[in-house]
């Protein structure tokens, strides 16, 4: 397993390179975001760990750039900011898991081996959900609703494809938390609320037919408006 690190503090990129190398992982360290982007390549990786204050191009950025490139290849923010906000713009432009400095290893291990599960395992894709005028293409992650695509996030899409597979039934916060971060998330389940809140600035805003709804005091679900 191949992993790709961006931590401008030398001696902490030191550390998780010697780390994961003592667990067999194969580490690249970067220490600058814009050179990062000018030599990165799409499937060299099994995971990436950016530092969101680093030289060059920060690591939100760098997620960016990253995710314009490769949809799939799961990305852990590593930062001592802890402001909701900090992780909301690091997860809307593309990352999988947020963790704050300082941080225990065997945390930060637990949530790698926990990303790069799902990586190698997936469901077994459907080519194409369609729910009133809205169309998504599984094995593409893309989305499109009245023949628009619209961009989403990696964690958006999976989100929505998440809603899409449930039939119309409803999953409760908890639930979607559980299978989209595989433990309780740090900002409660407000966090999930405010992902609903971008999918439906989205795909249903600029729409008189709204598919995503609210159970109040159950969860969310997915259908043509009843």
């Amino acid at each position: 397993m191949k992993i790709l690190i961006l931590e401008d503090d030398f001696t902490l990129s030191k550390e998780i390179v010697t780390f994961f190398t003592s667990k067999s992982f194969q580490c690249t360290p970067y220490y600058d975001g814009l050179l990062l982007i000018k030599k990165y390549k799409p499937n060299d990786y099994d995971l990436i760990i950016l530092d969101i204050n680093v030289p060059g191009k920060n690591g939100i950025e760098v997620c960016k750039a990253i995710r314009e490139l490769d949809k799939k290849t799961p990305i852990i923010m590593l930062t001592a900011f802890s402001e909701i906000e900090d992780k909301l713009t690091s997860f809307e432009n593309g990352a999988d898991d947020y963790l704050v400095k300082p941080f225990h290893f065997d945390e930060l291990f637990a949530r790698v081996n926990s990303l790069l599960r799902r990586k190698e395992t997936p469901q077994q894709a459907k080519e194409k959900i369609i729910i009133e005028d809205l169309e998504i293409l599984e094995t593409e992650m893309k989305v499109f609703r009245s023949s628009l695509e619209i961009k989403l996030t990696p964690k958006e899409f999976k989100l929505i494809l998440m809603l899409a597979q449930a039939n119309g039934n409803v999953l409760s916060k908890q639930f979607i938390a559980d299978k989209l971060w595989d433990y309780h998330i740090e900002t409660n389940q407000n966090t999930i609320e405010v992902y609903i809140n971008f999918l439906r600035r989205k795909i249903d805003k600029d729409h008189t037919v709204k598919l995503i709804h609210t159970k109040i005091g159950y969860g969310y679900y997915l259908k043509e408006s009843e």
